[in-house]
């Protein structure tokens, strides 16, 4: 069993910066922790995602060049830069054993999510 805890939302303005963490717990080894956010009545969308296991990372278009994945033990991190107000949602951490990053329905644990909310 793996429980995963965000933490790291808020409120900023456009062009600033945000942090998000997931802390697992249980075992993750061979797992991808994956980054997701939704807005109400859209699709849950794959943020980026970091494999446990040679460290690959993938990233969503929208979020390319701006956003960085990391992972220190059994924290993933999303460091969050030149936000706008389109990047404003709830965003969960997931991990799984997935083959395809950016499908929601390949992860097996969420966690309970936190909002990021961005300001023009």
């Amino acid at each position: 069993q793996v429980q995963l805890m965000e933490s790291g939302g808020g409120s900023v303005q456009a062009g600033g910066s945000l942090t998000l963490s997931c802390t697992a717990s249980g075992y993750t080894y061979r797992s991808c922790i994956g980054w997701f956010r939704q807005v109400p009545g859209k699709e849950r969308e794959g943020v980026a995602a970091i494999y446990t296991v040679g460290g690959t990372t993938g990233y969503g278009d929208s979020v390319k060049g701006r956003f960085t994945i990391s992972r220190d033990k059994n924290t993933v991190y999303l460091q969050m830069n030149s936000l706008k107000s389109e990047d404003s949602a709830m965003y969960y951490c997931a991990a799984g054993v997935v083959s395809r990053w950016s499908t929601p329905k390949e992860y097996n644990y969420w966690g309970q999510g936190t909002q990021v909310t961005v300001s023009s």
